[in-house]
């Protein structure tokens, strides 16, 4: 950025040096005295922060900058200790109002590669800084403190939920009821969190430790191999943390009916034992259907469509995808991969406090305050 200078005629110089030398007030000499040093080609920054008799914010010389600028030395004089300027918590709504509906035709003067350009998607400092009048007369840095001042920052960025279903009241509470159920009767009621995944052979690329010379970037390396797909049914105990598994090259029919009868014997003495599970249709093909009714202790529950984050087993895949699949050096031996996978997930036959606690089953969340017993 081009550092903000001063330029005076002869007549303003002198007028600064006069104040400067004979004001009575001090905050008159003061202003005039770092004007003059920025006018003789010193930073701003440099002035405030060693160029006085005390040490100054940089954004308090970039304003008595801005007013002598913009109002003369009548405008410097007349602010006195910040005049009418706003302590910036001050101006904290305002900001917070016109953040959220993001950047308009202001920022894209400032922001757009070519005049016709459209405004940029998201918040940047050059972009408030044109958006605000305010702020106009600020550095960057100046900009970034104030923000900061007033408890604003950057954030990450969190997807809105929504469901489209017209059903989700109804099925988000029967949801509900039954990990109440649970919770209440953990002896003769179990429910389970299920759902199918896929992982290939080889691996996405992931951060990894080694020499910080660009050319000794970590290789998610492939081996020239194939790549493959391998799937996998989960079952998560809601209470317990406990996993039980399929998986196969193929998941239909028969794996997801294999899945039940695996499930109903796991859970010999449960007089209910609850699936939820999204809408998938194999869950709902007739020849799944029938064979349910030879298990009647299984219920399925279903999910609201497009509603992942209310299936705690989606994190369980995240944790495998992270601990497991990414960055990977097994691309050339299909089967140790796969063994390694079913490790991950046996590691939680019988039940994780970690894994409930990481899948927001324990804890302050919505579905761990269902579960607490009464």
């Amino acid at each position: 950025m081009t550092r903000r200078t001063l330029p005076l005629e002869p007549g303003q110089r002198q007028a600064l040096t006069e104040y400067r030398d004979h004001d009575p007030r001090p905050f008159v000499r003061e202003r005039c005295a770092a004007l003059l040093k920025v006018a003789d080609g010193q930073a701003p920054y440099a002035v405030a922060r060693h160029g006085l008799l005390r040490p100054r914010d940089p954004d308090t010389v970039y304003h008595w900058l801005a007013l002598y600028q913009d109002e003369g030395l009548d405008g410097l004089i007349a602010h006195t200790h910040g005049g009418n300027r706003r302590h910036p918590f001050d101006r904290r709504e305002e900001l917070v109002d016109r953040l959220r509906q993001g950047p308009g035709d202001e920022a894209r003067r400032e922001t757009a590669p070519t005049p016709a350009g459209p405004p940029p998607a998201r918040w940047t400092l050059r972009a408030i800084r044109a958006t605000f009048d305010w702020l106009s007369g600020y550095t960057l840095g100046g900009v970034w403190r104030l923000l900061g001042r007033c408890g604003l920052g950057v954030r990450g960025a969190r997807a809105q939920q929504f469901s489209p279903d017209p059903g989700y009241a109804a099925k988000l509470a029967r949801l509900r009821r039954v990990l109440r159920a649970a919770a209440t009767d953990p002896r003769h009621v179990v429910v389970v969190f299920w759902d199918e995944m896929g992982y290939t052979r080889w691996p996405d690329p992931g951060t990894d430790w080694g020499p910080l010379a660009p050319a000794a970037a970590p290789v998610a390396d492939r081996c020239g191999s194939d790549n493959g797909l391998w799937r996998l049914i989960g079952a998560l105990n809601a209470r317990t943390g406990r996993v039980d598994s399929l998986d196969g090259y193929v998941v239909g029919r028969a794996k997801v009916i294999a899945m039940y009868r695996k499930l109903s014997g796991a859970y010999p003495r449960a007089r209910r034992i609850y699936v939820v599970q999204d809408n998938w249709s194999i869950h709902k093909h007739p020849e799944v259907v029938a064979a349910l009714r030879t298990v009647p202790r299984i219920r399925p529950v279903w999910l609201p469509t497009y509603a992942p984050w209310l299936n705690p087993i989606e994190k369980l895949w995240r944790w495998l995808r992270q601990a497991v699949l990414r960055q990977h050096r097994l691309a050339a031996d299909w089967p140790r991969l796969r063994e390694r996978v079913n490790g991950f997930l046996g590691q939680f036959a019988h039940g994780s406090r970690a894994l409930l606690r990481y899948a927001g089953l324990l804890g302050d969340g919505r579905l761990a305050r269902w579960l607490r017993p009464p």
